[in-house]
């Protein structure tokens, strides 16, 4: 459940800012540079704000990869 809801808002926070880059400001180009930045960091420090804030209101990881496969680890 976890990886699904993370996957849902970094995908809608990359395309609000793309409508406002388009319809509002370039300067909104910013956030999705931010949110890539932010990915690239997670992928190598294994930390992601998003992923902490989830955990703390309650969503944590079933132990199943993006597929839906159950994880070797909860075999």
């Amino acid at each position: 459940m976890l990886n699904k809801v993370f996957r849902i808002i970094v995908g809608s926070m990359v395309l609000l800012s793309v409508v406002l880059t388009v319809y509002v400001d370039a300067a909104f180009m910013w956030l999705t540079v931010f949110i890539g930045v932010n990915l690239l960091q997670s992928a190598f420090t294994k930390w992601c704000l998003l992923e902490s804030i989830l955990k703390k209101v309650g969503l944590r990881d079933e132990g199943e990869s993006c597929c839906g496969v159950p994880s070797p680890a909860t075999k």
